[in-house]
């Protein structure tokens, strides 16, 4: 009985462990997407701030 209980365990840790993996690329390309936009500077200040502009106002909220 402890092996069949000991098995279900290491079971659900796989499972889990998977979920895990399988969000870890995504989670990096965006880190890195991010250092590219922010961190290297490929995007002036201005542009930024017209994009949060443009999208606030896309959201109906007011910024004025």
């Amino acid at each position: 009985m402890k092996t069949k209980t000991a098995t279900r365990t290491l079971t659900q840790q796989q499972a889990a462990a998977e979920k895990t993996a399988a969000k870890l690329p995504a989670v990096l390309a965006l880190i890195f997407g991010v250092f590219l936009v922010f961190g290297a500077g490929f995007a002036q200040s201005s542009t930024l701030h017209n994009a949060a502009h443009d999208a606030r106002h896309a959201f109906s909220f007011p910024c004025h």
